[in-house]
Formats: structure tokens, sequence, C-alpha cells
């Protein structure tokens, strides 16, 4: 299968390293520089979770699509709670993987306004940053674009479908709760963290950054 999926990206126009273990993806994704990690769960050695974990804690926060046989929900949200990104479940089209991916890498690499700053939050889109006062947050790419979102609208009620066409490009299943998930991990990663309310659920409407902090 990594052949294969090595073999579609280069069409795509994607230059592609492959790696066969986690021990060595962690070790090529540490030294080099990427656009995005497509990363199986089911690696021999370090599994893919391990993986995520491993990259996030050494500041790596390169874009990570996880690729898992794993259909139970517990397992995507262990997934994203490792540090991914995004995730597709096999079997899966090509064509959902390789938009995905072009949605992740259009995100994190993208041309992007400059410095913003939205009460106490502050947000380098160039460089990729973003602080609480004068604390640097440490967020994954989807993380950051949802933060960015919520920075460019403040105050005003986005609704989960509006946040999906945004962040994710396209649009998850009916039955997603990926945009829930994200926003409680900004919670758990700001608010929670220094004691503030900015991300408030407005009922039946979605989500809404409160100015007011």
């Amino acid at each position: 299968m990594a052949a294969l999926l090595r073999r579609g990206l280069e069409e795509e126009g994607y230059q592609v390293d492959l790696v066969v273990d986690g021990e060595e993806a962690v070790w090529i994704a540490s030294q080099s520089h990427f656009d995005a990690v497509v990363l199986d769960l089911m690696l021999p050695g370090l599994d893919g979770f391990e993986v995520c974990r491993r990259l996030r804690a050494a500041g790596r926060w390169v874009p990570i699509l996880l690729l898992t046989a794993r259909h139970g929900v517990e397992d995507r949200v262990r997934g994203l709670d490792s540090g991914a990104d995004d995730y597709v479940t096999k079997p899966f089209s090509f064509a959902e993987l390789a938009a995905r991916l072009r949605a992740l890498v259009r995100r994190a690499g993208g041309s992007r306004p400059g410095p913003l700053t939205t009460g106490p939050l502050r947000l380098d889109a160039g460089a990729h940053r973003a602080w609480y006062q004068q604390t640097e947050l440490a967020l994954s790419a989807t993380e950051f674009a949802l933060l960015e979102m919520f920075m460019r609208h403040p105050g005003e009620v986005l609704s989960r479908s509006r946040i999906l066409e945004r962040v994710w490009d396209f649009a998850f299943e009916g039955s997603s709760n990926v945009v829930d998930q994200y926003v409680s991990y900004l919670r758990r990663k700001i608010d929670r963290r220094f004691g503030s309310d900015l991300f408030q659920t407005v009922r039946g409407r979605g989500y809404r950054l409160n100015v007011e902090e």
C-alpha cells in the first residue's frame, strides 16, 4: 500500500520519502522539513499514535494525516489527541486522501496575512505561531487554522458547517463531531490553562470567540 501511495502522490506532483517503521518515521520527520506526513497507525515498532506523540513532543508541527483501519470513534479521537490533524479510514479512495492532504498543506503553508491580535490572543500566520498574552501556544495545524478563523471573526457566531467548510475545506460525514472535538482542544489548551472563557457555545447555532475577554 505504501508503494502505491507513493506512486500516486508522485503522480500528483509531490516529492515523497517512504519509511517502513515507527522509529525511522520519527527520525526522518525530526531531521527533515516536510509539508505533510501521511502516517499509518499500524506500523512495526512504534505505532502511529506514538510516532505522533513523539513528533509533537519534539516541537515538530508538520501536518499529519493518519491512515487507520480502526473504525471506532475512540480510536479516531485517540489519534487526534496524539497530535494528528486529520484521518482517513481504510478502505479509502485515493481521491479522498489526496483532497485531505491538499487541504492540510494549504492550511499549513499557503500565503497568509500578517500578525493578528484579538483580546489576549496574538497570532502570526506567516510564522505559524500563536500566543496567549506572552505565552506561546503549542497547536497542531488544524487547531491553528481553527483559532485563526475565530480570531478573524471575533464576537461572531460561527456555525459548525461554516467552520467545516473553512477549516477542513470540504464537508465531513453528517454525523461527525470533529468541530466539537477541536473546539474542546482549544478550550483545554487555552481556556482551562489560563482560566479564561474565550470559546463559547451558542446553543443551536455554533461557537463564538468572546471578545470581551
